[in-house]
């Protein structure tokens, strides 16, 4: 068979093909790491809540007295990430809390907690960007102070759980602000649990937001501080 010069010319050039496969190789390429990325920021172990256990002891001993921060205590930041329109939580924890709690006279007269803030990891890994953000290099501590004495539920002292809301002064990066603390507190044969949250907008303690993924994504502005103490009586 005779191929004409004018069904020569209307083959594509093998060049074109060529870049023609190239480009549909490259856009399969690009559909696969976006659904990777969007399947890696969805599917991410997100750690629950810090909240109080099931299940408690009847309580023992005096209510009064001063209780201390003790072993099973952690506290952290959840803050929200968009990533090519998928949203899911950044958690950042560390067990290193210390401070006590003052009950007199059925009232928490006081209370003074620090966060070991340079301790802070995401699901066990560091979290340099938060690190960055908090300049824990200078400030390496986060203060929790009641700013008022706060009135104990009566039902409280025989081991009923209570939500309160109070009013406290949180101290991050050099800078005091006050804050409301939202907490549920129980006592667990000889020990007291409480956890609670915290709203933290970054622009209130001069923070800069958290580094995101340039054009694909972003860290929110703002987050909740979370703890969960556990006091020993001293």
């Amino acid at each position: 068979m005779i191929t004409t010069t004018s069904e020569t010319a209307s083959r594509p050039p093998r060049k074109r093909r060529w870049l023609r496969r190239t480009l549909i190789a490259l856009a399969a390429l690009v559909v696969l790491l976006v659904a990777a990325v969007v399947l890696y920021v969805k599917l991410a172990p997100v750690p629950a809540p810090l909240a109080l256990p099931a299940t408690t002891s009847a309580p023992t001993g005096p209510l009064a007295g001063q209780w201390d921060v003790t072993t099973g205590s952690a506290a952290g930041f959840r803050i929200q990430q968009t990533v090519l329109f998928v949203s899911n939580d950044v958690v950042q924890r560390t067990g290193s809390v210390a401070g006590s709690l003052t009950i007199a006279d059925d009232q928490a007269t006081a209370a003074r907690f620090t966060v070991d803030l340079t301790t802070l990891t995401t699901n066990g890994k560091p979290t340099p960007q938060l690190a960055i953000s908090l300049d824990t290099a200078r400030y390496p501590e986060a203060l929790v102070t009641l700013a008022a004495p706060q009135k104990v539920d009566a039902t409280f002292a025989s081991g009923d759980a209570v939500t309160e809301t109070v009013a406290g002064q949180l101290m991050l990066r050099g800078r005091t602000h006050p804050v409301t603390i939202t907490l549920t507190a129980r006592r667990d044969g000889d020990l007291l649990r409480t956890a609670g949250t915290i709203p933290v907008t970054f622009a209130d303690w001069d923070i800069p937001s958290p580094a995101g993924y340039g054009p694909f994504g972003s860290l929110a502005d703002h987050g909740i501080a979370e703890f969960s103490l556990v006091l020993h009586r001293h």
